[in-house]
């Protein structure tokens, strides 16, 4: 964790991570709980457009750590003899401005995916001011500056506009065949546990 000194921003020791609020903790643990929400969405919707948009979501990974290499700037003031490492662009403001904007685009153009309750199109609702305080949080603990997390932020946006227009405009095919997939695997699935049913009641 970082803390702001005279000389920027360094390491957090474990009495100041401790006394942070608890919005700034739970914010810090964005990577694992996308991940597990992401995760929970994907076996509960069995959804080839949500393994579209993940896998969007992914590819934003070597991206970024492209860009990061390539403009080499380094994150907010470190402590020495700590591995240096780049903060431009933020991978967190990119990835989680990647759902957030998705999300909303496919909330406003695509009708809610069958095994979702209606209100899922409210979703915008709660994933762009989680975005907000991600955002901020970044630069709150001493991650990123904010050029990083505003560039990340832009970043984002544009790769998910991107992907959301590829699978709009079905290139390459992608969306016929994502579909044609779903139905093959909901199919086997289907008749798999189907027999699964009847071996148990013999």
């Amino acid at each position: 964790m970082w803390r702001k000194s005279e000389r920027g921003w360094c390491i957090l020791v474990e009495n100041e991570y401790k006394a942070l609020p608890l919005w700034l903790k739970f914010l810090d643990q964005t990577s694992k709980i996308v991940t597990t929400l992401t995760a929970a969405a994907l076996l509960y919707t069995r959804s080839a457009g949500v393994v579209y948009f993940v896998t969007g979501a992914v590819l934003c990974v070597p991206l970024v750590k492209c860009a990061k290499k390539t403009i080499r700037q380094e994150r907010p003031l470190q402590n020495s003899g700590r591995k240096v490492s780049y903060g431009m662009p933020s991978s967190h403001a990119l990835t989680c401005t990647f759902f957030a904007t998705y999300i909303t685009i496919a909330c406003l153009q695509l009708p809610v995916h069958p095994t979702l309750p209606s209100f899922a199109s409210f979703a915008p609702l709660v994933v762009l001011p989680w975005l907000f305080m991600i955002i901020t949080s970044r630069v709150r603990l001493g991650h990123h500056t904010w050029p990083q997390v505003t560039a990340g932020t832009a970043l984002g946006a544009c790769c998910a506009s991107f992907w959301f227009k590829l699978w709009m405009d079905d290139a390459a095919g992608v969306r016929t065949t994502a579909w044609a997939v779903e139905v093959m695997a909901k199919s086997w699935f289907q008749e798999h546990v189907y027999i699964h049913l009847l071996h148990l009641e013999t």
